[in-house]
């Protein structure tokens, strides 16, 4: 049934454009913010005034303001519109790059890449995706701004370490800096300017409303918890890696590329089988675990074998195995979890989370490599990961719904009955009704509900 729905309404060429330009802008600002991940923290030893502690508030400091920036920035492009605000986000993005790339003191750096955060974006572009899509290619255009940030990830991992080789850290912070100007011309280019942005869903409803219902939930404040980890142990993570391959593997720091490349690449590989197997829902809770479980034993190895070179790398298949598929099923879960009506605000508190996470794991890791050294940073973060696994073990796995999308030509006169009728149908967990734009949004469970059992209103929505 979903195969048909999705024939019977592909996205639009209009569609298409807009939300790859998108993908692309918050692919080139998350790439700026990603390529010094792997090559920082041994270029910060040579920077006035440097610690470990600092090295790490350095490195993490971007999440903090993009936490406490990104919903401010979202409210604001609900006044201004979408573009301007982007549009000065990643300028506050390029003035932070370039301030980083001109500093000598670590002091310099951190104030560089705390203005490259407060240029805080997501809110704003996902906003915009959402206005130049219908509600049915949401899901599959975040799909694609979430793979874009994916990619950008990896890609940083393996070019940083070469580019830090040709032009430094400093220039590569010229690089995002660039970057960031090329995202405003894309973002004026190749992006269509929406002539109204859609009627938020739950409209009437407060912000404290809102995000009350939210942090009531416990299946989605579980999944907050698990985003702050994750993000967390990534950023503690590139305080210390880079420290190990240089002092304890003696692999030279122009050459950590090679190191990052295959790890990548074999672990995106061992990925695949894991992500196709989430297709059945009832096994979605056991993948959950066992990525979660593949942190744990990855940070051991980092932990007890950082003086060889195999166990070491292992360690690193295995940990970005699990990266990687905690990272591609979180958000899915958090669209299916949230309420119709406030999907917005679980976005929005999920999203502050994982931001608030690097910013943490930035400033712990620090602290634990000035005090334990690089075994520290491992073991703090294992005994992070088996707090949320123990925190999850005895969670009752969530049902997982759908969200369906019907229109109607004329709803005004008929909104009760026709919701009234919806809700009656097994399977039909929630209905929205919005009248004045014909829609009618429902959160189903399709392995109750009957496939035929919509078919006369599946007619309409099609109009």
């Amino acid at each position: 049934m979903n195969r048909r729905r999705s024939n019977k309404n592909p996205m639009t060429s209009l569609e298409r454009r807009s939300v790859s330009a998108l993908a692309g802008v918050f692919g080139l600002r998350m790439l700026g913010l990603f390529l010094i991940l792997p090559v920082f923290a041994l270029y910060a030893e040579q920077l006035q005034g440097n610690t470990a502690f600092l090295t790490g508030v350095a490195i993490g400091a971007y999440g903090l303001t993009q936490a406490v920036f990104q919903i401010p920035f979202g409210l604001l492009s609900d006044k201004f519109g979408r573009k301007p605000v982007i549009a000065a986000g990643l300028l506050i993005f390029a003035i932070g790059s370039i301030v980083a790339a001109m500093a000598d003191s670590i002091s310099g750096v951190i104030l560089g890449r705390a203005l490259q955060g407060t240029g805080a974006i997501a809110a704003a572009v996902i906003a915009l995706a959402s206005d130049l899509t219908r509600e049915e290619q949401r899901t599959k255009a975040m799909a694609m701004i979430g793979m874009t940030i994916g990619l950008a990830f990896f890609v940083a991992l393996m070019l940083g370490p070469l580019l830090d080789r040709v032009i430094g850290v400093p220039g590569i912070f010229w690089l995002t800096a660039i970057l960031a100007v090329l995202a405003i011309v894309v973002v004026y280019k190749a992006v269509p300017t929406p002539v109204a942005s859609h009627v938020p869903l739950g409209g009437d409803s407060s912000l404290r409303k809102q995000f009350s219902v939210i942090l009531k939930d416990v299946h989605l404040l579980r999944l907050d918890f698990g985003i702050f980890c994750l993000h967390l142990v990534l950023t503690a993570l590139f305080v210390a890696i880079p420290f190990t391959l240089v002092e304890s593997l003696e692999i030279q720091r122009e050459s950590h590329w090679s190191v990052y490349l295959p790890v990548i690449l074999l672990s995106v590989l061992a990925m695949l089988p894991l992500v196709m197997m989430t297709t059945r829902k009832k096994r979605i809770p056991n993948i959950f675990l066992a990525g979660i479980a593949l942190l744990l034993a990855g940070e051991l190895l980092f932990a007890f074998g950082a003086h060889s070179t195999a166990w070491f790398l292992l360690g690193m298949v295995i940990w970005f195995t699990g990266f990687n598929t905690l990272e591609s099923l979180m958000p899915s879960l958090v669209s299916r979890l949230a309420p119709v009506s406030n999907k917005g605000a679980a976005i929005g508190i999920y999203n502050s989370a994982e931001f608030f996470g690097a910013f943490l794991g930035g400033v712990l890791g620090g602290l634990a490599l000035s005090i334990y050294g690089t075994q520290g940073v491992y073991l703090m973060c294992a005994g992070l990961i088996v707090l949320w696994l123990l925190i999850m073990l005895p969670a009752k796995p969530p049902r997982l719904l759908d969200t369906r999308v019907l229109r109607f030509n004329d709803l005004v006169d008929k909104e009760q009955s026709i919701a009234s009728e919806l809700t009656a149908i097994d399977g039909v967990m929630e209905v929205i009704t919005m009248a004045p734009q014909g829609v009618v949004y429902l959160k189903i469970d399709a392995e109750v509900l009957d496939p035929d059992a919509l078919d006369k209103y599946e007619t309409p929505a099609g109009n």
